[in-house]
């Protein structure tokens, strides 16, 4: 879900109390905070050498012993309203950061009503290898569109 359609959840909900549910299905505790509201850039070169950037706007929660506090959607947006350049555009990503024993960063899926709050549904985030065309003969890379997809054949002696 991109910080666009985020915030058009958020401003369609505004007097809603926000949930978050995590891929196993269990949830943020209720009286969580947000601390943050970043622009996080990563780049690194992959093992076939490409060169690659990734962009995402993180949420990071926060779980403290204040039960009774609850984020409402309205107040979040009024947070993100004051990021201002913080964020390069409103086309990134959001992902939700989470401690609950490790440190653990969650991509906003979906969004719906869920017991009067409105719930945004997170998914898994993965490892993969991005130069697979190199690194396993046979196997094309995953690739953005604005990439070439390379594939090594067997016995081309590319890998």
């Amino acid at each position: 879900m991109t910080i666009a359609d985020f915030l058009t959840q958020l401003r369609s909900h505004a007097d809603k109390p926000l949930a978050f549910v995590l891929p196993d299905g269990g949830l943020i505790p209720a009286h969580f905070h947000i601390t943050e509201v970043g622009h996080v850039m990563k780049r690194f070169i992959d093992c076939g050498g490409t060169r690659r950037t990734l962009e995402t706007c993180l949420l990071q929660t926060w779980v403290h012993d204040d039960v009774d506090h609850r984020l409402h959607a309205g107040k979040l947006a009024t947070i993100f309203d004051k990021a201002g350049d913080v964020l390069p555009n409103h086309e990134l990503p959001v992902e939700i950061e989470y401690e609950d024993g490790v440190v653990a960063q969650f991509p906003v899926e979906s969004a719906e009503i869920i017991d009067g709050s409105l719930a945004f549904r997170c998914g898994w985030k993965h490892t993969d290898c991005l130069a697979r065309g190199i690194c396993l003969p046979g196997e094309c890379s995953p690739t953005p569109q604005s990439l070439p997809q390379t594939c090594c054949t067997p016995g081309s002696k590319c890998c």
